[in-house]
């Protein structure tokens, strides 16, 4: 009896893990995103770079993520979701409605440090261009970032 306890109680738990996931709100991207600031002024870009791209359950969760550009050309430098987007240099490849948002999102970065950002983007999750809003917050020479689609 025990034994099925622990069962249903380790199901509901798991449930409950990927509703919060996929069902991420402002203030989780905030958190996780000044969660990744936290650990970086303490454990330095390549130790969170690691962590980001091992795709480490404190900074992917699901559709939530945090992930890192270079402040100044934008270059992928950590995405625990598309690795293949790592070291390229995409700063004019437009969203599908024509944005030029990662060029958009490093001046925001670099005008005001901090910030939120609208585009469409394919959400990991359900594999569909969706619309998303990312919290940033620019740190030292880097920008690190997390978004939620919107429902």
């Amino acid at each position: 009896m025990k034994l099925l306890f622990t069962a249903a109680a380790l199901s509901c738990a798991f449930a409950m893990g990927n509703a919060s996931a996929t069902d991420a709100t402002e203030k989780d991207a905030v958190a996780l995103v000044e969660k990744g600031v936290a650990f970086m002024k303490a454990n330095g870009k390549d130790a969170m770079i690691k962590r980001i791209n091992s795709k480490d359950p404190e900074f992917y969760k699901g559709e939530l993520y945090l992930h890192m550009r270079d402040a100044r050309n934008a270059i992928m430098l950590a995405h625990p979701v598309n690795p293949t987007l790592i070291g390229k240099d995409l700063i004019d490849v437009p969203d599908t409605n024509g944005k030029m948002y990662r060029r958009e999102m490093v001046q925001l970065a670099a005008t005001k440090g901090k910030g939120w950002y609208d585009y469409t983007y394919k959400n990991p999750v359900s594999g569909k261009i969706e619309p998303k809003t990312t919290y940033m917050v620019k740190v030292d020479d880097v920008v690190l970032e997390a978004g939620i689609y919107k429902k």
